[in-house]
């Protein structure tokens, strides 16, 4: 995938390699911290006297869901400062800096009031420019080069999920053998490296100026903005359902493969060196989730939706409908392996790699597109507070899971939702879900709200 650019007016936008490299660090830094996050509390985690203080799972996923619904509000909030007050270009470089020192908290203050602390910082920073970043990308392209926009949204996904992927492996093993403090702190390096490859690149991007107050409440109360928020909004709920399951392979997902076999052996045929004999970490089974997004992508992009095609229109609701019956699906695998669980039998953890290829699947199918979606669906001023809508249902999705494992908790200790009841009951609200947004999506009329002309250089 080519991403050098030229002048012409149909080639791909100067700005967009240096959104991506800044896209790949940031990214790896958020996910090599949350891989990490749930194991850390259940076992890493000092109180302020000094004592270890390891909270149960139940707790340890409901807080885990708690936090990522609070990344995930904050889109909001960084959303409005960069439509109204600082651009997109300014709100990314200073929130970032807020993201970077969340992370050197975390690495130095190894007890639960500096988790919180630095957990907090994360959330504000990395939280404010998720809306910013995503419409980013949007605004580099005019009418004469929109063809390009859903090349360049798949690869900038394709770029996160590679960042992901390496700090998905490498994070988990910097905690068991180097401890909180190194495991947090490469993270946070990242971190500054994704905001000064963006800073790097400022004079070659696309800047839309932030619109000013009047303007912006222009467009909120125009018939345009009013139809985005409420049309808009109703699917975005919606697809709350989706990350409802999908953020549960970093923490229900994880405490399983602590349960399970998680030995593997590539040893085949004239491949016989012990390095190919090996035992995941746990918290390292996510990492299958990264490297077949980027497996997926193309698969889909150039196979899938191409043969499609040739039966029916495939649109962007289309797709999402799709993709959340079959995150569906992966939830069905990972509830039947849960019974083998609570059976006494041994369980590999191949059941988990058959259950993560369709929630890819379904990722693919409905995060990139929801985030091309929002982007086109929503009028020129309005393009991070629609992101930060869309980015909201990650933030309903896990307010959903954290409300259910808190209420599941007994005060003994046990759990009413156990074992692979916990699993079969979010699978029937993602199907319920699913067929409520396949009704919905038949009364939609997809817009396309693309800028005429180039913004100017920061």
């Amino acid at each position: 995938m080519n991403l050098q650019t030229n002048s012409g007016a149909a080639e791909m936008p100067k700005g967009v390699p240096y959104i991506i490299g800044n896209e790949a660090a940031e990214r790896f830094c958020y996910y090599g911290m949350r891989a990490i996050l749930v194991v850390y509390m259940t076992q890493y985690l000092f109180n302020m006297q000094g004592q270890l203080a390891k909270v149960d799972p139940a707790t340890a996923k409901a807080w885990y869901h708690l936090f990522s619904s609070a990344v995930y509000f904050t889109p909001l909030m960084g959303a409005v400062i960069s439509d109204v007050f600082w651009g997109k270009y300014l709100t990314i470089i200073r929130l970032s800096l807020v993201y970077a020192v969340g992370c050197f908290v975390l690495a130095l203050f190894g007890n639960t009031a500096g988790m919180f602390v630095g957990l907090t910082l994360i959330a504000i920073g990395s939280g404010g420019i998720k809306p910013v970043v995503s419409a980013n990308v949007g605004d580099q392209f005019t009418k004469d080069n929109q063809h390009l926009m859903k090349k360049v949204f798949s690869i900038f996904y394709f770029a996160i999920n590679f960042g992901s992927f390496f700090s998905t492996l490498l994070t988990p093993v910097l905690l068991k053998w180097y401890g909180p403090k190194v495991a947090f702190s490469v993270p946070g390096f990242l971190m500054i490296l994704a905001t000064l490859v963006f800073w790097v690149g400022r004079k070659r991007f696309t800047v839309v100026p932030p619109a000013g107050i009047r303007q912006y409440k222009d467009a909120l109360l125009s018939p345009a903005g009013k139809k985005a928020l409420i049309h808009l909004s109703g699917f975005f709920l919606i697809v709350s359902f989706f990350w409802m399951l999908f953020d549960q392979s970093s923490a229900a997902w994880i405490l399983q493969a602590e349960k399970m076999d998680r030995v593997v052996d590539l040893r085949f045929f004239i491949f016989q060196y012990d390095w190919l004999h090996f035992e995941l970490l746990a918290s390292q089974t996510h990492a299958m989730n990264p490297v077949l997004v980027m497996i997926l992508i193309p698969i889909f992009t150039y196979g899938i939706y191409p043969a499609l095609q040739k039966f029916f229109n495939v649109t962007s609701l289309r797709k999402m409908t799709l993709g959340m019956f079959v995150a569906a699906l992966s939830f069905v695998i990972i509830a039947m392996a849960e019974a083998h669980l609570q059976n006494g039998e041994v369980v590999g953890v191949i059941w988990q790699l058959w259950a993560y290829i369709l929630l890819t699947c379904a990722e693919v199918m409905v995060s990139i597109t929801a985030l091309e979606f929002a982007y086109t669906q929503a009028p020129p001023n309005m393009k991070s507070i629609i992101m930060g809508l869309y980015l909201l249902s990650v933030t309903l999705g896990n307010l959903i899971a954290a409300g259910v494992n808190y209420f599941i908790k007994n005060p003994d200790g046990s759990e009413k939702l156990a074992g692979a009841d916990y699993f079969w009951f979010f699978t029937i609200l993602m199907v319920i879900a699913a067929v409520v947004f396949a009704i919905s999506s038949k009364f939609y009329k997809e817009e396309s709200y693309i800028q005429e002309d180039a913004g100017k250089a920061a």
